[in-house]
């Protein structure tokens, strides 16, 4: 059943059908060659989908669409400007402070990416040529899910299990989010400087700094409130997601007031899009993997990987090793639905820290997002920024070897990773 399953999932992923209904179709073949009872199919998605904290999902979703909306781009970027915007590479500086910002926020590569394209690159075009600013956009989209709030992360957190905190994986993030942030930003200086690229915008003043602190402070409070919330545990990660929405429609409708009722179905209904993408994935996902259970794949993997090597750190270098492949071709929630569930019990079957895995696991796959031929963070700022696919692959080929460098030092030193979730009681 496994087989058929998996041979027919990468044929029909190969002829362009969507991975959702590929993953379905195959997981029906499966069903078909075992003799299964189809009223199982059916079954299995909705228990999949019947989970209290896969509404984070959604919740999250919905107050990126709201930030992005009501004009909260615009105050991060004034701020971020008022900070760092007249020295060299000063614009570039603003967009990875803006992303790391939003991200902040939003928790979702796509619509950082979607978000800097709009906002930053007229800005930087003037000033650099465009592919390089399309590739810093995408790559300091990758801030999205690595930055706290992270749906990736829930994703991953869900199909691991109750083994791994959601609150954890979110600290997890934040040392490696901010060695990203600071990479791209030392690459953007040497870039500018060896471009010989003017310094840009207004020379720093604390009394502007200051001013500008002030009317976004509702808006840079918001990652503390609701990720606080969650790692206090006042809420949980749901809930937590909840109120990250009625906090961005309060400061929409009376902050900045650029949200009007008249928008909110148009802002629910790109959510409920991305929403129902993800669900998708883990409806149909959800079947295969049943499949997998009951041919007992994962303990059959977990002997052979364990035949293979006694070391964790092989077993990790073995796991990153494949998932630079796999992110290379497979989008990155399919990776998360059909993998998680094997590896992660292998991994704790070596006694490899959940969080540790987990995070590494989050940032392979996320670089992979970046990584052609299925990079999807450069589909979308290709098309929006009008930068031709290969000059923006050349761009970016710098910001993914910045990028492998760090998840390189995340597996030589753990301690980047699992310090602040270990310090706060996780």
């Amino acid at each position: 059943m496994t087989a058929i399953a998996v041979v027919g999932f990468f044929l029909l992923a190969l002829l362009g059908m969507p991975l959702a209904f590929a993953l379905g179709f195959a997981a029906l073949a499966g069903m078909s060659a075992g003799e299964l009872e189809w009223a199982v199919f059916p079954q299995r998605m909705m228990y999949a989908l019947n989970s209290f904290p896969l509404l984070a999902i959604p919740c999250f979703m919905v107050a990126g669409e709201l930030m992005v909306e009501g004009g909260i781009m615009e105050r991060l970027i004034a701020l971020a400007n008022s900070l760092v915007g007249r020295v060299r590479g000063g614009i570039a500086h603003v967009t990875v402070l803006s992303s790391a910002s939003l991200a902040a926020v939003s928790g979702t590569a796509v619509a950082d990416a979607t978000a800097l394209s709009s906002t930053m690159m007229p800005a930087m075009s003037k000033y650099y040529d465009r592919p390089f600013g399309a590739a810093l956009v995408a790559s300091a989209a990758n801030l999205g899910p690595i930055i706290p709030p992270s749906a990736a992360m829930i994703v991953y957190a869900y199909m691991a299990g109750p083994s791994v905190s959601v609150g954890a994986l979110f600290l997890a993030g934040v040392v490696p989010g901010l060695l990203l942030a600071a990479g791209m930003m030392g690459f953007a200086s040497w870039y500018a400087w060896r471009k010989d690229y003017p310094p840009t915008g207004e020379a720093f003043s604390l009394r502007r700094f200051l001013a500008t602190l002030k009317s976004s402070a509702l808006v840079v409070a918001m990652p503390f409130v609701v990720i606080g919330g969650i790692v206090a545990g006042v809420f949980t990660a749901s809930e937590g997601s909840a109120v990250a929405v009625v906090y961005a429609l309060a400061i929409g409708l009376f902050v900045t007031r650029k949200v009007r009722l008249a928008d909110l179905p148009t802002i629910l209904f790109r959510a409920a899009v991305t929403t129902g993408v993800v669900a998708a994935l883990i409806a149909f996902a959800s079947a295969v993997t049943y499949l997998l259970t009951i041919d007992m794949v994962p303990m059959r993997l977990a002997e052979l990987v364990q035949g293979l090597t006694s070391e964790p750190l092989m077993f990790i270098l073995l796991v990153m090793a494949m998932l630079i492949f796999v992110g290379m071709f497979l989008e990155s929630n399919a990776a998360y639905i059909m993998l998680v569930p094997l590896l992660a019990p292998i991994a704790a079957a070596y006694g490899i820290d959940p969080i540790y895995f987990g995070f590494l696991f989050v940032l392979n796959l996320v670089i992979g997002m970046l990584t052609p031929p299925v990079g999807v963070l450069l589909f979308v700022v290709s098309s929006a920024a009008r930068v031709q696919m290969n000059q923006l692959t050349v761009a970016a080929l710098p910001f993914i070897a910045l990028q492998f460098l760090v998840l390189g030092l995340c597996i030589a030193f753990p301690p980047i990773v699992t310090a602040l979730p270990r310090a706060l009681g996780y």
